[in-house]
């Protein structure tokens, strides 16, 4: 069997290891400090009690058109992190939302014949949607129109212009609604901004933020502080940003309506001044966590965030603006911010001109959640850009998932149900095979640590391959099903060897594939504690 119908019958092909949904949130509990026994605590490492918490976060999601498969990648790297986190000790807070104020909201819902709210309520929707869809794991869905986040920009807001950040001028210059950003005369390229928006010129009366005081204090940071942006060529690329200095940032307008209201607005202004969209939207992070309370358990739990992860289109927000309001609002900075890289579809950007956008949810259908999670996790060397295509995936599936870790388990548990009843089966005397299998088991939960801390997140999916492809080479070798009668004893070793291998194995492929590994996990007769 082959193509199309052999991804799809992956089901089929480990459907004695397969459970129910449910399953998934039992087995999400299963803790590695307890489950993998006394390799919980890599060599060195911290007990669990010493963990630190750890606030991940996607960037929230502009409500402006439909999601496509970069938000769910965002999502789901995130969600990886954060599930290793949980199983590995760590108390976390996964953030995700949406974005819903600024002018190309306000245009859209006018076009679209309704208000901004409802236009807003409806598109972040479709975003919530893709939660329980993709398996993700979040603890929060913030909306920028939530009563608690006007209150915690407004609070930032007022912050800023106590320390003596904001100051009242007229704007005049690029501005590209489709990007919610602010050009200089040199990023303009044919009359359109680097990311290829059109751009208008705007003249206006706006609060500005000295975004100029605190280059130096930032670029100190970003050099003492390797970790903070990242990848390195991210980080590169914003210090070359910063090179000529960094002017006072634009942070309000007054040509449209739909945001949140500056508190105290000058008694001389005009006209009503709206935040900037990015002002406003960079708060959720700490709205999230109990800004202004920054007594309270969250943000002293939480705050500051171990984890920004965005797209490199919107690395600037995140590396130079986002930071330059904390320091200047006294707040302590993220621990890092990384920006991974964009997919592509058979080597073509994505646009819905060309018509050749992925809509996530198809995807899904078409092919399964935890073959899409798998495939999108494994396909990219991480921080760089992907291309999707049906051939990759439905090849990465049958390899890894069907023909590796499916082949495995079916063999390994409907062996041992048929030959041992599904009980545990005695392991004798090991031998240096048995044992150099057993070690490389162990030597998994430290490896997989490690891959998540430094975010080389491809290489988790490839170092539980790489396990499965010594259990299956173990497997053939021993031959089991060759030892019963001749040596009954040897057969259950093997058997107990195999499961133990199995065992890691899903207890650490939940991150991945939650569901797989649930099922395998419910299947396997090897306690899972």
């Amino acid at each position: 069997m082959g193509g199309l119908a052999h991804a799809l019958s992956l089901r089929s092909i480990v459907r004695t290891t397969f459970r129910t949904r449910a399953a998934v949130h039992r087995i999400h509990a299963v803790c590695l400090t307890t489950s993998v026994a006394h390799n919980a605590v890599g060599k060195g490492g911290a007990s669990v009690a010493s963990k630190q918490p750890r606030f991940i976060a996607t960037p929230i999601y502009y409500v402006n058109g439909a999601p496509h498969i970069g938000h769910v990648y965002t999502s789901l790297v995130c969600d990886v992190v954060a599930r290793f986190s949980r199983l590995d000790g760590h108390e976390v807070l996964f953030l995700t939302g949406t974005d819903e104020h600024g002018q190309k909201v306000e245009q859209s819902a006018q076009a679209a014949g309704e208000t901004p709210l409802a236009f807003a309520d409806r598109v972040s929707d479709t975003f919530r949607a893709l939660i329980p869809l993709y398996d993700f794991s979040c603890d929060q869905f913030i909306r920028t129109t939530e009563a608690r986040h006007v209150e915690a920009v407004q609070a930032l807001w007022t912050a800023l212009r106590a320390s003596g950040d904001i100051y009242l001028g007229e704007y005049e210059g690029w501005y590209s609604v489709r990007d919610e950003a602010f050009y200089t005369e040199d990023e303009i390229l044919d009359g359109k901004a680097p990311t290829g928006a059109p751009v208008e010129w705007v003249a206006e009366s706006s609060y500005f933020f000295r975004l100029s005081r605190w280059r130096e204090p930032l670029e100190a940071h970003i050099r003492s502080n390797p970790d903070f942006i990242l990848p390195v060529s991210r980080r590169n690329e914003v210090l070359s940003f910063m090179r000529e200095g960094l002017r006072d940032l634009s942070i309000s307008r007054t040509t449209f309506s739909w945001g949140i209201s500056v508190p105290e607005d000058e008694p001389s202004s005009e006209h009503k001044h709206i935040m900037y969209v990015w002002l406003d939207a960079l708060t959720n992070y700490i709205t999230a966590v109990g800004y202004p309370r920054t007594d309270s358990a969250d943000f002293t739990n939480f705050w500051p965030a171990h984890l920004h992860m965005v797209g490199k289109d919107i690395l600037r927000f995140h590396a130079i603006y986002w930071p330059a309001f904390l320091m200047a609002a006294n707040l302590p900075l993220p621990r890092s911010v990384f920006a991974h890289g964009w997919w592509m579809n058979n080597g073509e950007k994505m646009s819905k001109s060309l018509g050749n956008v992925i809509d996530p949810v198809e995807l899904v259908h078409k092919y399964g959640t935890d073959q899409v999670r798998y495939f999108m996790v494994n396909e990219v060397a991480f921080g760089s850009d992907g291309d999707f295509s049906d051939r990759k995936l439905i090849d990465c599936v049958n390899a890894k998932l069907a023909n590796e870790l499916g082949n495995l388990a079916y063999r390994t548990i409907s062996f041992t149900y048929k030959q041992c009843d599904g009980r545990i089966p005695a392991p004798a005397e090991f031998t240096p095979e048995d044992d150099e299998l057993l070690a490389e088991g162990v030597a998994l939960l430290p490896l997989l640590r490690g891959h998540i801390d430094s975010l080389t997140l491809h290489r988790y999916p490839q170092a539980l391959s790489a396990l499965s492809q010594c259990a299956n080479r173990y497997i053939d070798v021993q031959a089991p099903w060759a030892l019963k009668k001749a040596k009954p004893e040897r057969m259950g070793t093997v058997l107990y060897v195999l499961l133990e291998t199995l065992r890691r194995i899903a207890l650490l492929s939940q991150p991945l594939t939650p569901t797989l590994a649930a099922g395998i996990l419910a299947q396997n007769p090897l306690p899972q504690g």
